[in-house]
């Protein structure tokens, strides 16, 4: 029997071998990868193991793969990148920008801190234990090649953020003056300026030098640190609030800089004198006519000082809950990018495309159980579950390769109430390689023995 996806799927990650320092350090991590996709129930380290059959052998080796192993996190998404480039634009790479945080339970992890819960409501924030990590995905635009196929996200950066430990209250003043200039330097936005430029390092590494990255994030990354800062053939687009004061430049002869009339975002999407334009998009798994306007060359003086910024202010979109003919509208989205060449349809694109980063989110959470490997060693705790997300990143590039951008007749058949999925998802994607695993090795093919009766007993115990 044939194994397509598995063959594809090998074949990007055997990329992996430069990366470590010994081949049987790479094979571990091969294994792991594996292993993590085909196990059943938590995605521990151990589980992940018995998936594989070796819950007899001895397991030290693996653990001490992400604690002693001297390999970096970003050389795992290199072959994603390098394959998945050949996808996008010819001359732009956009990535969404996003945090995730992932639960944890255990007290002994020194980068797990307390912070904002997502889940809870507007009105009350809540606490959860946990672990802060920044994402990177390349959105991959499927529909230029067909039209009714929606993006895919593909990750290609996940780094921890942690918090910085706060004093105590018998800490003297010169511990605390430390402490808040430490907190200036490790943050989040500064996280994701050095992610972003060794990014770019990783685009020209294989051959994308003529190529601008457009980053795309929400309103977390519309801040100063991201927008005044300089960066090699990048730019920014992000969400910002509807109450920024922005303003032109001052007339030509003036000695001031800034003009003295200053406006908002939500100014511009009632000012009646400046008519609305329309862009085709592909949004909600059609092609849609957006409305929008745009007022170019504004200036953020609280933000990015005197750059030249564009404003893009987006119409709510109408939507019919259900069959009911009744029509709903969302809020408005008012955009700021530093880029001024790109057209304005390719920059409303990449903003709606960026919210596959969260069908990432989703998958690699309840379907891969990301976080759930109990490690306690400060270098083994981002290193796991970066490792499972490159994995889960060259499952869904190599199916791609394989099945195109539809659900193809070696998927299984869906649910009644999953009918019109026009894209496999990731539990689709795991089902189909589990059984090319499963017939490889009955062929005779060199890879691991997974045995479905195994997978359920070590799911429950």
């Amino acid at each position: 029997m044939k194994t397509p996806l598995l063959d594809a799927w090998l074949d990007i990650l055997r990329a992996w071998s430069p990366i470590f320092a010994q081949s049987r350090s790479a094979q571990r991590a091969l294994d792991q990868a594996l292993g993590g996709l085909l196990a059943l129930g938590r995605r521990t380290l151990s589980r992940s193991l018995c998936a594989l059959g070796r819950q007899h052998q001895d397991w030290s080796a693996h653990y001490k793969l992400h604690s002693r192993a001297r390999w970096h996190v970003q050389d795992l998404f290199q072959p994603v990148l390098q394959k998945a480039a050949p996808l996008c634009a010819d001359a732009l790479l956009i990535i969404a920008m996003d945090d995730t945080r992932i639960r944890k339970t255990g007290r002994k992890i020194l980068s797990a801190f307390y912070q904002r819960d997502p889940l809870s409501p507007k009105f009350r924030f809540n606490l959860m234990w946990g672990l802060r990590f920044l994402h990177f995905s390349l959105l991959v635009p499927l529909y230029n090649s067909r039209a009714e196929a929606p993006p895919r996200a593909l990750p290609v950066r996940f780094l921890e953020v942690p918090a910085l430990k706060k004093p105590g209250k018998k800490s003297s003043a010169d511990q605390r003056q430390a402490y808040q200039q430490a907190v200036k330097e490790h943050n989040l936005s500064r996280s994701t300026v050095t992610l972003l430029q060794g990014f770019r390092q990783s685009a020209d590494a294989v051959g994308l030098h003529a190529r601008t990255v457009l980053a795309v994030g929400d309103g977390s990354f519309c801040n100063r640190t991201l927008f005044r800062q300089t960066l090699d053939r990048t730019q920014i687009l992000s969400r910002a609030r509807r109450d920024c004061r922005l303003c032109h430049a001052a007339p030509a002869g003036s000695r001031r800089f800034y003009a003295t009339e200053v406006f908002t975002p939500e100014q511009i999407r009632q000012r009646e004198s400046l008519p609305w334009q329309q862009a085709r998009i592909f949004h909600g798994g059609q092609w849609r006519e957006v409305r929008y306007k745009e007022v170019p060359s504004v200036y953020w003086r609280s933000g990015a000082g005197r750059r030249s910024l564009r404003l893009l202010v987006v119409a709510p979109i109408p939507y019919s809950a259900g069959k009911a003919r009744r029509k709903y509208y969302g809020q408005p989205a008012f955009l700021l990018t530093t880029d001024s060449l790109l057209p304005a349809a390719t920059v409303l694109q990449a903003y709606f495309d960026r919210w596959q980063i969260e069908v990432n989110h989703r998958e690699i959470k309840d379907t891969l159980g990301i976080g759930q490997a109990q490690l306690r060693n400060p270098r083994a705790v981002p290193r796991q579950p970066a490792m499972l997300v490159a994995a889960y990143s060259a499952l869904l590039l190599a199916a791609i390769q394989v099945f195109g951008e539809a659900r193809a007749a070696a998927f299984p058949s869906l649910p009644k109430w999953r009918r019109n999925a026009r894209r496999p998802s990731c539990l689709d994607l795991v089902t189909v390689l589990r059984q090319e695993v499963t017939s490889a090795h009955a062929s005779g093919a060199a890879v691991p023995l997974i045995d479905p009766r195994q997978l359920v007993l070590a799911a429950s115990a």
